[in-house]
């Protein structure tokens, strides 16, 4: 083994296995991290290409998933997701609130038992609301869509 060798070969190992863990810390940075509250585990995020793709491969292993978006006649869609939504799930039947919690991205994850469900969605003062019907080995969704005025209450 040569001189350059022997020197080279501690940079070059050095230099992948950084590499790899920064490749490790970036896959990582695009998983949101998973939240309980009331004994509901249930996921926020979605903000970014990475972080968005993420969000849509696992939520069909989730019992539910919620999407948020304003109204945007420039875009193809017809939408753009928007994020900081305050989400309450009550259970339909009592009225009694389950789950609370600030969405961090457009999309809410959660894993709700088999039911129904009322879902509360508020951007900015303004109050949407859905029933949700959560059943056995199925993933449910539901999408809120909030006209341009949310933005600029």
């Amino acid at each position: 083994m040569t001189t350059w060798q022997s020197t080279m070969r501690p940079v070059a190992v050095a230099f992948f296995c950084g590499a790899g863990l920064l490749g490790a810390l970036t896959a990582q940075a695009a998983n949101p991290p998973i939240h309980m509250a009331n004994g509901i585990e249930y996921m926020s995020g979605g903000i970014g290409k990475d972080e968005a793709q993420f969000m849509e491969t696992v939520s069909p292993r989730w019992a539910a998933t919620l999407e948020f978006a304003v109204k945007d006649a420039s875009n193809a869609n017809g939408a753009d997701f928007t994020a900081n939504v305050k989400v309450r799930v009550l259970d339909a039947a009592t009225g009694k609130p389950l789950l609370s919690a600030q969405s961090e991205g457009p999309f809410l994850l959660a894993r709700l038992d088999p039911g129904r469900y009322e879902v509360e969605a508020t951007l900015n003062g303004q109050v949407l609301k859905q029933e949700l019907t959560v059943r056995v080995g199925e993933a449910s969704r539901a999408t809120f869509v909030w006209p341009t005025s949310a933005l600029s209450s």
